[in-house]
């Protein structure tokens, strides 16, 4: 690998076969096929199971529309992700890739709200496999609520249980069973897909105007919806990018196909539950859809008289989101792995077990984090914005991470370089700041609410954090842009047509957060570490 001032590594990043860490190493075991399925095994969780009808009150026929906007961003987002998991396929890379280009105040940022995304998004998953197999057995929710029964509480903990359990021993073994699970979960959206179509009623497309919310109802879909949700599952192939054999081909491929099978999927699976809504159920609107099919699939095959299909749903729901628990239990201690790392976390963090290459620290802190959301847990809906919010947020950062470390470091050995980056790398920060915006003020006032006071401590413990050669004030300088941008997002939120006065109306506010993300996204890329500062230790491998 080349080098620009201070960066240096002892061993190619192609070459090296372990990351070193305090006592042991991940080991390279995880080939395409395994990859590619923790990609598309995250993606395809509770997000298919619940959003349909989420997506129709909220943007009617258009939802459509909306699955193709959150996969084109998606994909935006992942090509960025391809260019820095192929140079620096590193553990907890979400975390890392930050901490590279603009320092660790920044690192630290992106590890406390991608912890909370992903430790929550364990428990989500499975309080909504909890939920659906609450159909065959009562007992596990109360009801009207949806709230877990004890003996429903209890499910949930031994799942979670059994997700420890299969992380425990080598990423292999999570890897195996993940493979098994995400091929029978496809089984079960490709037959509701099959049969839907059967009941097809292309009148149901056009009963109320295509867009009878208008574009507004496309955009807050995306976010409200659980689109975005649904999507998000590219960050668990970045966190496991150290145990990847063939990194620098492996996880581009991994990645793109992942986003562009899912979005084939999601398309059908919209377009075949708005057919296949029986047209009385449409007499007053779309409104009340996600009343009438709380649990989408399962409803509506009841409804059509499909029996065998609804079985098959209430089925798979107990595995797809169960797998992408799984794979989230897999993905967040290298999260905290990564965080550690930084030197703004607990160093004990940083120990990966010297027998099996796993870092049991982290998992065990996992593991604790995702019971504590389950005391008690709301509804799958009340959660799903924030956390596609926090997502979105760690996501963001790699198209500016990209573009500093191209100034910074320019002989970096890319073996993936994403093409036409003057446009990509704006336009995919862009969307990203809209997606956050489109989440609605409730959920943006305290979520960049907290990540701004999460700064101020940041400041305050300023002399305790180690610096890696970048002063407070220098680390400061280079993330300015990321508070910038949370304050700016807060007031356009809180004035704005989603949640917030109306007093800047629609479309002239998403006009205004793009420009404004425009703007963040040239000060974010031309603040990066110095060349001279910037360290790529073998240690970092």
């Amino acid at each position: 690998m080349s080098s620009q001032g201070n960066l240096h590594s002892p061993l190619p990043v192609s070459d090296a076969v372990f990351e070193p860490t305090g006592e042991g190493r991940f080991k390279k075991q995880l080939s395409l096929t395994d990859l590619t399925f923790i990609g598309l095994g995250a993606i395809f969780g509770s997000g298919w199971l619940f959003a349909a009808s989420h997506v129709s009150a909220i943007a009617g026929p258009a939802g459509i529309v909306s699955w193709l906007i959150g996969g084109f961003a998606v994909l935006l987002l992942g090509i960025v992700y391809c260019e820095l998991g192929a140079a620096l396929p590193r553990a907890g890379g979400v975390v890392r890739y930050p901490v590279f280009s603009h320092g660790p105040l920044l690192g630290y940022l992106m590890g406390f709200v991608t912890l909370i995304a992903f430790s929550s998004l364990i428990a989500i998953e499975v309080v909504a496999a909890r939920q659906y197999a609450a159909a065959w057995f009562p007992a596990l929710s109360q009801p009207g609520s949806g709230n877990p029964t004890v003996l429903g509480w209890c499910v949930q903990l031994a799942l979670l249980g059994l997700f420890f359990r299969l992380n425990y021993s080598s990423v292999k073994t999570f890897a195996r069973a993940n493979n098994l699970i995400s091929i029978f979960k496809f089984i079960v959206p490709l037959a509701v897909i099959g049969a839907l179509f059967t009941f097809f009623k292309p009148a149901n497309l056009t009963v109320h105007g295509f867009a009878p919310f208008g574009m507004s109802g496309i955009e807050m879909a995306v976010s409200a919806g659980g689109i975005i949700f649904a999507y998000l599952g590219l960050t668990p192939i970045i966190s496991v990018a150290s145990e990847v054999r063939n990194p620098q081909r492996t996880i581009p491929v991994a990645l793109i196909l992942s986003v562009l099978l899912s979005t084939l999927i999601y398309v059908l699976l919209q377009l075949a539950f708005i057919g296949g809504i029986p047209a009385e159920t449409l007499k007053n609107g779309w409104e009340g859809v996600s009343k009438a099919f709380s649990l989408p699939y399962r409803d509506i095959a009841l409804a059509l008289g499909v029996g065998w299909l609804a079985y098959m749903v209430v089925a798979d729901a107990a595995i797809s989101p169960s797998g992408c628990g799984n794979i989230y239990m897999n993905a967040t201690p290298r999260v905290v792995y990564a965080w550690a790392k930084t030197g703004t976390f607990f160093r004990v963090f940083t120990r990966v077990d010297a027998a099996s290459g796993i870092p049991r620290p982290g998992l065990w802190l996992t593991f604790a984090l995702a019971v504590f959301w389950t005391l008690p847990f709301p509804s799958w809906e009340a959660l799903i914005n924030v956390v596609s919010a926090a997502l979105v947020l760690s996501y963001a950062v790699a198209p500016i991470s990209v573009a500093a470390l191209r100034r910074s470091a320019p002989d970096l050995a890319r073996p993936f370089r994403v093409g036409c980056f003057g446009i990509v790398g704006p336009v995919s920060f862009v969307i990203a700041a809209l997606i956050v915006y489109w989440s609605g003020w409730s959920t943006v006032s305290w979520l960049l609410g907290l990540q701004i006071f999460m700064f101020v401590i940041y400041l305050a413990a300023g002399r305790f954090v180690p610096t890696r050669q970048l002063s407070l004030r220098e680390q400061v300088r280079s993330s300015a842009w990321l508070i910038a941008f949370y304050a700016v997002m807060v007031v356009l939120s809180w004035q704005g047509s989603f949640g917030g006065t109306g007093a800047l109306a629609h479309p002239y506010d998403t006009l205004v957060v793009g420009l404004t993300g425009l703007g963040i996204y040239y000060w974010g890329a031309h603040t990066g570490v110095a060349g001279d500062k910037l360290q790529l230790d073998a240690d970092d491998q």
